[in-house]
């Protein structure tokens, strides 16, 4: 193993696997010691999260879609932290970047769920919108810490983390500065560039969602998302990953929407969940009445194949937590106490229960723990394969919501204070799926 002084070129070859994720040494040796949580990175990332969680809570808001502000914030740390201050570690821009990520993933929660309560005149307070976030993130996180070495440490190559493995490549790049640093502005500058011809608020000379439907083909479409920012993700995740979300695309559009609309053409009557005749809709409408619920239900059943899978580690992990404390004194030993966290859960549990802005009940604060934890493991894996951009948050939280609507409804309560208890719940689940994913990046 090489000493703490050592001088690196780039990430290791074994950061991509290849070695047990135990025996991996990581750029910055965890004995050395260098600044890392400091005043200067958490103020920077306060301010960039702000910035990209007001960015894209109006993308989301706008296209239905947001995307992680990891790498871009890593970029702009390194940019002001080591170009403009010439200060600050490779540490210090990671802290930066983990912070500056968060307001884009507390975003994604809300723009998810809370314009739900708005569309049905259960307009949530500016107080209640902040509970949410709070205590949902708090949950995320704290859920995603038993999880961290067997997700980053046991499956050390198998889940690859791109857009992690993205952001490590990006701060490489600027402790080393050179070719590598270069390489990292010239694409920011060719993204740029390319987002101010396309946009149409700019100059607009070409569509930035071009689609076509096919000759001959009933309901069948084809189109993309000519974002430079998911040509970006593209490169990171590799073609394996991004062959399997196209394929996943071309089932949906080429294979399933034809299908329903072949079959439900005959039908006088609008299928539930639709309100119109699937005769009179078009491709994209299907999509959203019934290829979402669809999708929505291949993640649950994904999530409860991963949670299977991935259930004896987190029994052990949870086993060594307890009783035990890692005397090796490293830097990347060092988690909460299992205790700690399990009793953090147990008091924001209770405190979502006692909050009266809320309106969940006993039973809405245990159902809103269980799907936490359920779709925090999801999400952390599907970020470990896919990335953040790509993590399905909102059909995670439209399962969640579909189950707890479905428990709310056997059990009689309905009306108003029924849909505004679940709706809280999906809201919290959706931020702490969201940060859940973030962090675990």
């Amino acid at each position: 193993m090489a000493s703490p002084g050592t001088k690196k070129k780039g990430l290791s070859p074994t950061a991509y696997g290849g070695i047990d994720g135990d025996k991996y040494e990581p750029y910055v040796s965890p004995a050395k010691l260098i600044p890392e949580i400091t005043p200067r990175a958490i103020i920077l990332g306060i301010v960039l999260g702000i910035i990209f969680g007001a960015a894209n809570a109006y993308l989301g808001l706008r296209v239905g879609m947001t995307v992680t502000a990891s790498i871009p914030v890593a970029v702009i740390s390194m940019g002001i932290l080591r170009g403009i201050l010439k200060k600050g570690t490779i540490l210090e821009n990671n802290i930066v970047q983990t912070v500056g990520s968060a307001g884009e993933s507390l975003a994604a929660g809300i723009i998810f769920t809370v314009p739900a309560l708005i569309l049905m005149n259960m307009i949530p307070s500016l107080t209640t919108i902040f509970l949410i976030a709070l205590l949902g993130g708090l949950l995320g996180v704290l859920m995603m810490i038993p999880l961290r070495h067997v997700l980053m440490v046991k499956e050390h190559g198998n889940l690859p983390f791109p857009e992690g493995t993205g952001c490590a490549e990006v701060l490489v790049a600027g402790e080393e500065g050179g070719r590598g640093i270069r390489k990292v502005f010239a694409g920011v500058g060719i993204g740029a560039l390319y987002k101010l011809l396309m946009d149409s608020s700019a100059l607009g000379l070409w569509s930035d969602s071009p689609e076509g439907k096919l000759p001959y083909y009933k309901s069948a479409a084809v189109g993309m998302d000519t974002y430079p920012a998911l040509l970006g993700v593209g490169f990171i995740i590799g073609p394996r990953i991004s062959a399997l979300m196209l394929a996943g695309g071309a089932l949906g559009w080429l294979v399933l929407i034809p299908l329903i609309s072949a079959l439900g053409s005959a039908s006088e009557t609008p299928i539930y969940p639709a309100i119109d005749l699937i005769r009179n809709m078009e491709p994209g409408d299907i999509w959203d009445r019934y290829i979402r619920y669809i999708g929505a239900g291949a993640v649950a059943v994904g999530g409860i194949v991963s949670l299977i899978k991935s259930f004896p580690l987190m029994i052990q992990s949870f086993g060594k937590g307890f009783g035990t404390t890692d005397q090796s004194g490293l830097r990347t030993r060092k988690d909460l106490p299992k205790w700690l966290v399990l009793g953090g859960c147990l008091l924001l549990a209770i405190i979502i229960y006692a909050v009266p802005q809320l309106e969940i009940n006993f039973l809405g604060a245990i159902l809103l723990i269980f799907f936490t934890f359920f779709f925090v493991t999801v999400s952390a894996r599907v970020v470990g394969l896919i990335g953040g951009s790509s993590l399905p948050i909102s059909g995670m939280t439209i399962a969640a919501l579909l189950a707890t609507s479905l428990i709310f409804t056997l059990m009689g309560w309905t009306g108003a204070a029924g849909k505004f208890a679940a709706l809280s719940i999906g809201a919290v689940v959706c931020v702490a799926i969201s940060c859940a994913g973030d962090i675990s990046q």
